[in-house]
């Protein structure tokens, strides 16, 4: 006859019932203890990291490359300037806007831009073209009116444009005086007042806390 003090384990040996009891209260204890809160996502984050790629990123490249999936990037030396805002979310938030894009364009494919021809998506180029990252973030409920005056820009905000009334352009509002950005405009990312350079057509605030 088996001890009634033993309880049997999957390999056919057997546990103790203070051994058993004692691991479920070890189990009760851990569950119990509550989970490290997530970082917060701060403009101050997001801006550091779009920072960081000043002096790293150093060209403008447009050409088409075919991207692993998910987390792709192109060479940090070089890239668009969408790149500066998908690499500053990746590295701040862990958030992946290839992967995003990518998914919501699948799901929801009538909700974005018919600029190129295409009919399914590509997750190699479609979160690296501002038009489909503004609908991302308009479909995010991010998108905020364009304010009337340079002080109601806040760090962190997203902004469009278009460079003479017809390129598409992205950036970061940084810190400083109104107006300083973080873009890639062709030579690289760098931070410089310019965000009044250009026709402005959007403006998002997206995953940050307050």
């Amino acid at each position: 006859m088996r001890d009634p003090s033993f309880e049997p384990l999957a390999d056919g040996a057997f546990l103790s019932r203070r051994q058993l009891i004692g691991g479920v209260a070890l189990l009760v204890s851990a569950s119990a203890v509550p989970a490290a809160p997530a970082p917060a996502r701060t403009a101050k984050a997001l801006i550091a990291a779009a920072r960081r790629q000043i002096g790293v990123t150093t060209a403008y490249d447009p050409a088409y490359t075919r991207l692993a999936f998910p987390g792709g990037d192109v060479p940090r030396s070089k890239g668009v300037c969408t790149d500066v805002v998908i690499r500053a979310y990746r590295d701040a938030f862990g958030l992946d806007l290839q992967a995003l894009v990518h998914a919501d364009m699948r799901a929801n494919f009538a909700a974005y831009p018919r600029l190129w021809g295409l009919h399914t998506t590509d997750r190699s180029i479609d979160h690296r073209r501002v038009p489909n990252l503004a609908a991302f973030l308009a479909r995010r409920h991010a998108r905020l009116p364009i304010p009337d005056s340079p002080a109601g820009w806040r760090p962190g905000d997203i902004f469009t444009a278009r460079i003479d009334g017809r390129l598409p352009h992205i950036g970061i509002v940084s810190t400083g005086r109104p107006g300083t950005i973080l873009h890639n405009i062709g030579a690289g990312t760098r931070e410089e007042v310019a965000l009044f350079d250009h026709s402005l057509t959007g403006r998002y605030r997206w995953a940050l806390d307050g």
